[in-house]
C-alpha cells in the first residue's frame, strides 16, 4: 500500500508571514498538531508542531489566548521565527511500510508528502499509518490471533496454512517473525473466527507449538 493511498490529502496549512497565534487557533479547531508552513504556490518550506508553539509561548496563553494584547511582543512572533525548516518529507510513491520506517528514525509524529517538485500534496501521521495498518492486516473484523512455533525450513509455513484453510476458516492476516531460537520462526495467523479450539488442537497434532501471543514480544533479542 502506498502512501498516497493513506495520506490526508487535505492538509491544513499556514503561511511563514502568519503570527503564531493563528497556527495556534488553526491547531485547536481542527485537533490537529502539526502544520505545514508553504509558499503561495504550495511548496513546502517548514513545518510547525503544537510543541513548537508551547516552547515559544508562555502558559498563560493556553489557558486564555484571546487575552494577548495588540503591543504584546509575542504577537510579532511569526510562523517563520519558530519552524522547523526543510523537514523530513516523504514521496507519494513511498509505502506505508517506509512510512513507519521514516517516522521511527526521525522520531516525529507526521510526515509532509511533497512531489518531485516540493510541492506539498499531503501529510501522514502516526494515525494515518494505524488506520492504514489496521486495513491491511484485517484485524477491523472481530477474529483471534494465534501465534504459532515452527521450524524453519521450507515448507513449514504452508503446511500451517493449509491446516487452517481446510477448516475452512478465513484470514485476516498472517505474520512472520524471528523466534529468538535459533532455527525457529513465530507465525501470527489472524483468524476471522472466535471459535479456534479444534484449530488448536489440530496444530497441535501436526506438531507445532502453540504460545500466547499477548506474552510475545517482538523486541526480545535472540539469546545468546
Amino acid at each position: 500500500m502506498f502512501v498516497s493511498n493513506s495520506m490526508t490529502r487535505k492538509v491544513l496549512t499556514v503561511e511563514p508571514e502568519a503570527d503564531i497565534f493563528t497556527a495556534q487557533e488553526l491547531m485547536a479547531n481542527h485537533k490537529i498538531r502539526h502544520l505545514p508552513v508553504t509558499e503561495p504556490n504550495g511548496r513546502l518550506i517548514g513545518i510547525v508542531t503544537d510543541r513548537d508553539i508551547r516552547s515559544a509561548l508562555p502558559y498563560k496563553f493556553f489557558k486564555q489566548p484571546s487575552v494577548v494584547a495588540e503591543e504584546d511582543s509575542f504577537s510579532k512572533l511569526k510562523i517563520k521565527d519558530i519552524m522547523t525548516r526543510d523537514p523530513i518529507t516523504i514521496s507519494p510513491a513511498y509505502t506505508i511500510q517506509d512510512a513507519l520506517l521514516v517516522i521511527q528514525d526521525a522520531r516525529v509524529g507526521a510526515l509532509p508528502v511533497v512531489k518531485e517538485d516540493g510541492i506539498l500534496t499531503g501529510i501522514i501521521s502516526v494515525r494515518d499509518l494505524l488506520r492504514a495498518f489496521i486495513n491491511v492486516l484485517g484485524i477491523g473484523e472481530p477474529g483471534t490471533l494465534l501465534c504459532i512455533l515452527m521450524e524453519e525450513k521450507v515448507g513449514q509455513l504452508k503446511k500451517i496454512v493449509d491446516a487452517i484453510t481446510e477448516e475452512n476458516i478465513s484470514f485476516g492476516s498472517i505474520l512472520v517473525a524471528r523466534y529468538w531460537q535459533k532455527d525457529k520462526r513465530a507465525v501470527f495467523p489472524y483468524l476471522l473466527t472466535l471459535n479456534v479450539a479444534h484449530i488448536k488442537e489440530k496444530l497441535k497434532s501436526l506438531g507445532f507449538t502453540l504460545l500466547d501471543p499477548m506474552e510475545w514480544y517482538l523486541d526480545q533479542l535472540p539469546k545468546k
